[in-house]
């Protein structure tokens, strides 16, 4: 038996595993656990590629259960972290029938996340760059910004709003035709990197500054970077 071949798809289910376990806490409020979790994927679904590349083992089950898990862990436990805070917000400034119903646009984001990664299984636009916000850069948006900014949201009458029309952005965003710019290196030169290496220098003053607020901020840079220099026909 051929164990070698098994060993991406093992590290893609940790990868899934992490994204439940994540919700869990997620509905639970305990957000930073939650956020913990989502990272951890994150870190599972870029060594499960890695691998499969290093071991030469790569699979149509294994692209097909990647995305299954990307589903979970950046599509539907960063929205249990919203549906969670949403649902604190509306307790707080809402009567009972519209407190109901308002935490349930959280799960705009599994939807349109998973239209984001069934498109870019499809999509051969798709090798070396991005078309629509990534699904990792989503979930760390989101992530970020539930620790960071949630007593100030909680407490402001009208922030369930703003996270609405926030995930109504960010909904539309990863499936927008719009150019983002990957993180690969072809090379280390500053002709061919610029605009990483431009991006990466902003992101680490954000963070330095802003702390765990700036990883939001970092994604935010990250969107208008990508606008900004997309390539015009």
């Amino acid at each position: 038996m051929n164990l070698k071949k098994h060993i991406p798809n093992t590290i893609t289910c940790c990868n899934l595993l992490s994204g439940c376990v994540a919700a869990v806490y997620a509905f639970l409020g305990v957000y930073p656990l939650a956020f913990a979790f989502i990272i951890a994927g994150a870190v599972f679904d870029f060594f499960d590629g890695l691998s499969a590349r290093a071991l030469k083992v790569s699979s149509p089950i294994g692209k097909e259960l990647d995305s299954l898990a990307d589903v979970i862990t950046f599509g539907f436990a960063p929205a249990t972290m919203v549906f969670s805070w949403l649902r604190e917000c509306a307790d707080t400034h809402l009567d009972m029938l519209v407190a109901f119903v308002v935490p349930f646009f959280a799960f705009l984001l599994v939807a349109f996340s998973a239209l984001r990664l069934a498109k870019f299984n499809v999509d051969e636009r798709q090798t070396s760059s991005f078309i629509g916000l990534p699904t990792p850069a989503n979930a760390l948006f989101w992530g970020a910004l539930v620790i960071g900014s949630h007593d100030t949201i909680v407490e402001n009458p009208y922030g369930w709003m703003l996270i609405i029309a926030l995930v109504l952005l960010f909904s539309w965003l990863l499936v927008a035709e719009i150019p983002m710019f990957s993180l690969k290196f072809k090379n280390l030169t500053w002709r061919s990197n610029r605009i990483t290496y431009i991006f990466l220098l902003v992101s680490l003053s954000l963070l330095i500054v802003l702390g765990l607020n700036g990883l939001s901020a970092v994604i935010g840079w990250y969107i208008i970077l990508s606008i900004l220099t997309q390539k015009r026909a």
